[in-house]
């Protein structure tokens, strides 16, 4: 892992990855490798994997300065990006995020590809915002959200970009529950150290038949989907 913005440590069968680039916790392609590491690191050595951002970033999505490089740079880094949420979905251990502060974006849907999310209180915003800053939401993304989200929030929280507070959240459905911030870390920990007691290979199994016509849509319709996104038309 190149990446120094990005500290994995494993303890009593939890990998905890905690990303902290000092600035908005932006998914830039050396974050997305580094978080391949480590999860390759994981998936041999531990039974969990806890996500934690820094103290009020979770993930601010996509690293922009990356993204405004012209459309073939904003398809590498969002596909690679949709490859990663895939290989949450797919992967073989619980993973539980901790989501420190606010999730935008790319962030929100590191969330939505988590088992198991507890949030920090505080005003801090959730949500994909895309719409709002004039981008369409990737057909990917869209598909995440269906599954995940409340009924009652899904077109509030896509077609109309609408952000959440923690509390708010919890009943969107980017959240399981919202906990004061300093009892975060302990509250994610201790979820994660039960969820790396599930029986295997049933949580496996099972994880992968929740997902599975989720992650097909995805891979069959991904690279329309980011000729689409990347278009003459797709970031208007």
């Amino acid at each position: 892992m190149a990446d120094t913005s990005l500290r994995l440590t494993i303890d009593d069968s939890v990998a905890q990855i905690h990303a902290d680039d000092g600035k908005a916790n932006a998914l830039s392609p050396a974050m997305i490798e580094a978080l391949h590491g480590a999860l390759d690191r994981a998936e041999k050595e531990a039974g969990a994997v806890l996500l934690v951002g820094r103290a009020g970033r979770f993930c601010a999505g996509f690293d922009l300065a990356v993204m405004r490089q012209g459309p073939s740079a904003m398809r590498d880094l969002v596909t690679s990006g949709a490859e990663l949420f895939l290989r949450q979905l797919e992967f073989p251990l619980p993973i539980v995020a901790a989501c420190t502060g606010h999730a935008l974006a790319a962030g929100a849907l590191l969330l939505l590809a988590s088992d198991l999310r507890i949030g920090a209180r505080g005003d801090f915003k959730i949500g994909l915002n895309e719409v709002g800053i004039g981008m369409s939401l990737p057909v990917f993304a869209v598909e995440m959200a269906r599954q995940r989200l409340s009924k009652r929030h899904f077109l509030r929280a896509t077609s109309q970009a609408e952000l959440y507070d923690p509390e708010a959240a919890v009943d969107a459905g980017y959240l399981d529950r919202a906990v004061d911030a300093g009892d975060l870390e302990a509250a994610a920990r201790a979820e994660a150290r039960r969820l790396a007691e599930a029986p295997q290979p049933a949580f496996r199994l099972t994880k992968r038949s929740v997902h599975r016509a989720l992650v097909q849509s995805v891979r069959n319709t991904l690279e329309e989907d980011m000729a689409r996104l990347t278009g003459p038309t797709g970031a208007r």
